[in-house]
């Protein structure tokens, strides 16, 4: 019988002997294929799997795994290839704009605030007495008065350097402490603008210079002291013919007459200026540490000298009573007590600047037609600015509430009274305001009263406060600001002569300034007391620019006499230029660079305790 059997839908039929195996050999080959389909297949098998008949000739598809994408190789190297090329484009571009010449627009010059303000400081320089910086740079001035305070033999202690106060070589504590305390009041509050101006540095310096002369001029490492050296040099010529500071009319290089040292030992006045002085320059250098620690320890010292041994520093018909005679020193106890809490932190000081009585003795409710005149002489107005800022930035509440605001009302008012609306002070044609009242030298007076309406004015606008009353009208602080630039404008030319009364600053300013110095020429030929009287009394402009010294100024009715023997024109003075930079500085830069809120605060601690801290959550 045949081995192929027919297939019943056609064909042979195939019986294959493998048709024959067992059951278990069935069973066991089964095993073996579940095993082999249960291996894991590689990429490449899948592909042989996955492939159709038409896929076998055919290039495999290559791909890149990214971790959570997997793209093919092509589109990788694509995109790839054109960011490379996106980048080599934006290099190239980079590098064609950077090699193209650029036209940067200019920056807008300096205001005439600013540049008027560089000149000012200039004058600090050329007041310098004892070994002079070499970059002082101001080329007619050298060394001088290197034997102050030794040559005197009842005093033998050196008492070098510090400024001459004006014309004179005369070294007075009362006004230049008054400038020091000014200038570092003005750096406190416009650090920001000195340093736009590039003007930091050399202010700080200046500062410094007259701080170091004034703990000189007392024991400064103690705590008790019973006296001060109040003065250099004379100035009195009731005395006939005798050489001194203003008989004789001499460079400060050649001075070779006797120059007595005057000591006070009740000075309330010139010790609270003083306190004052360095209380504001620690503040100014809080930076410097040891330096700072050391003026607050000297304020100190001071301040407790002068409530110890009360007195004028000026009574009696001394020498000082001439020029810079004291009226009172209530309002120095106000103004340096104000200073002495900025700089110590310590309660006691404001409880004495804030005291009701204390402020009756200074005039705080007297009124008078010099209410609101702040001078080296009158502090009040200056103290009262001060504690108001106090008021609307920390608000100590009781048990000063009531003092503080009481200033703070008299604050307005006495702003309100700097507005031509009112007539609490009459005005040249020009404009000029008359502080003095038609007194001579009235220049100093404007622009302390400048400055005071600046910095209040920026004092309403850091706390957000418009403008202020004066009676029913409502005022924006915006006139307040007006006020300080029509002042200081009038000083800078804008005025019926079209003069400057700040020397080097326009095109036309005073050249016969009163001043020694300035008016002699730096020749090598030493003059002696008489023989520079021709120079005093030349008619030939002065060989030497005393920069950016602000004289005296006109007379009330815009009058100017360019005279240098008429010392009520055209003499500069210390304590004048100091109000001057104050001002200036104030009114430089952009509008928008208000006061520094925070650093005149710096040692001053919280006003109110610390709240305690919340209680832990509860826990059943």
């Amino acid at each position: 019988m045949s081995m192929y059997g027919r297939d019943p839908w056609g064909g042979p039929l195939e019986i294959s002997h493998a048709d024959s195996a067992t059951d278990d050999d069935r069973s066991r080959n089964l095993d073996l294929d579940r095993g082999a389909l249960s291996r894991t297949l590689d990429e490449t098998q899948q592909s042989w799997l996955l492939a159709g008949p038409g896929d076998q000739g055919k290039k495999k598809k290559k791909y890149v795994d990214l971790g959570c994408l997997i793209i093919s190789r092509k589109l990788f190297l694509w995109i790839v290839g054109g960011l490379l090329g996106a980048a080599a484009f934006a290099g190239f571009v980079t590098l064609i704009v950077k090699a193209v010449p650029r036209h940067h627009k200019p920056p807008l010059p300096p205001d005439n605030y600013t540049l008027a303000l560089h000149k000012a400081l200039m004058f600090f320089n050329a007041q310098r007495s004892g070994p002079l910086p070499r970059h002082n740079n101001v080329t007619w001035r050298g060394n001088s008065g290197m034997k102050d305070g030794l040559s005197d033999p009842a005093f033998r202690r050196s008492l070098v350097g510090g400024f001459y106060d004006a014309g004179d070589a005369i070294k007075f504590n009362f006004p230049s402490s008054f400038a020091m305390t000014m200038l570092s009041w003005s750096v406190i509050e416009y650090s920001a603008k000195y340093q736009a101006a590039g003007e930091l540095g050399h202010v700080r310096e200046i500062i410094k210079w007259g701080c170091d002369y004034l703990l000189k001029t007392f024991n400064s490492s103690a705590d008790t002291i019973d006296r001060i050296a109040a003065q250099v040099g004379t100035g009195s010529t009731t005395g006939g013919s005798s050489p001194n500071d203003h008989y004789c009319w001499m460079r400060p290089e050649d001075i070779d007459y006797p120059r007595p040292v005057t000591e006070c030992h009740a000075c309330s006045d010139l010790a609270a200026e003083m306190a004052a002085a360095l209380a504001a320059a620690s503040i100014v250098f809080k930076d410097n540490k040891k330096y700072s620690q050391k003026l607050v320890h000297g304020a100190t010292t001071l301040f407790k000298f002068s409530r110890d041994q009360r007195g004028r520093y000026s009574a009696g018909g001394s020498d000082a009573s001439f020029f810079y005679n004291s009226t009172s020193y209530w309002d120095e106890f106000v103004w340096g007590g104000s200073w002495m809490y900025l700089a110590t932190g310590n309660s006691s000081y404001l409880q004495l600047a804030t005291n009701p009585t204390m402020a009756k003795h200074a005039g705080a409710f007297w009124g008078g037609p010099d209410y609101g005149v702040f001078s080296w002489d009158n502090k009040l107005t200056g103290a009262q600015v001060l504690l108001s800022r106090l008021r609307l930035f920390l608000s100590p509440g009781y048990p000063y509430e009531e003092i503080l605001r009481t200033f703070h009302n008299q604050t307005s008012i006495i702003m309100c009274s700097y507005l031509p609306i009112f007539t609490s002070f009459n005005r040249t044609k020009g404009g000029l305001i008359q502080l003095n009242h038609g007194r001579p030298q009235p220049l100093q007076y404007v622009v302390n009263a400048a400055f005071l309406a600046a910095v209040y004015s920026d004092y309403l606008e850091a706390a957000d406060t418009p403008g202020w009353y004066c009676g029913p009208n409502f005022y924006p602080t915006g006139v307040l600001r007006d006020f300080a630039k029509t002042q200081i404008n009038y000083i800078l030319g804008k005025n019926p002569r079209k003069m400057s009364y700040v020397v080097g600053f326009g095109n036309k300013y005073p050249k016969h300034v009163h001043h020694r110095g300035a008016s002699i020429p730096k020749n090598g030929v030493h003059y002696n007391c008489k023989g520079g009287w021709k120079w005093r009394d030349s008619k030939k402009p002065n060989p030497n620019t005393v920069v950016g010294a602000m004289v005296a100024g006109p007379d009330r009715h815009d009058g100017f006499k360019d005279v240098r023997s008429n010392y009520n024109y055209t003499e500069p003075t210390l304590a004048g230029n100091a109000g001057l930079v104050a001002a200036l500085v104030a009114l430089s830069g952009h509008e928008n660079i208000g006061v520094d809120k925070n650093t005149i605060f710096s040692a001053v601690p919280p006003m109110f305790p610390t709240p305690p801290p919340p209680p832990a959550p509860w826990k059943p």
